[in-house]
């Protein structure tokens, strides 16, 4: 297994006044489940998630709504390589993909994991299936549809020390 070098964490979530984004330990990268109860600590009338992007190959997102987890992996293929990916997959009851099956590349998770904010599945799976894409690019437009790309893409560069 790889490890998750060149992961961040973020949390976001909804209040009145607005959205409020912040960096999470970068320990978390690699941790699903300090990453639901780092999640699950956060206020918001609309549930707190986390977005873990690792090394641009692949996201997570922890979403934890009036207690109930939702989790979504971009890239069931890197459950054969990393941590995070092999937790998620475990947390969702499914198999890592055989060897045959890594030439595809396919979310795994709750694809309505935002509905109740505007990105229904059909959306985040048109941002999901841009094989083009990196996953900080996923991640970008993902935020910009949401409506916090900007405080996401403050908290993103100071991690990366941009």
């Amino acid at each position: 297994m790889a490890t998750e070098t060149d992961a961040y964490a973020v949390v976001a979530f909804r209040e009145p006044g607005g959205w409020q984004v912040g960096p999470l330990p970068e320990v978390l990268t690699r941790d699903l489940d300090g990453l639901i109860a780092a999640v699950r600590q956060q206020p918001g009338e609309s549930g707190a998630f986390a977005l873990v992007d690792v090394a641009d190959e692949f996201f997570v997102v922890v979403r934890v709504v009036q207690g109930q987890v939702r989790l979504l992996l971009s890239d069931v293929t890197a459950s054969a390589e990393w941590d995070l990916a092999e937790q998620v997959v475990d947390h969702l009851g499914l198999d890592v993909p055989d060897e045959d099956e890594l030439d595809e590349v396919w979310p795994v998770g709750d694809l309505d994991v935002f509905g109740d904010l505007g990105l229904d599945a059909m959306e985040l799976g048109a941002i999901l299936s841009d094989l083009d894409a990196y996953a900080d690019e996923m991640l970008s437009a993902l935020t910009r549809r949401l409506g916090f790309a900007e405080p996401y893409e403050r908290v993103v560069d100071a991690l990366s020390g941009r």
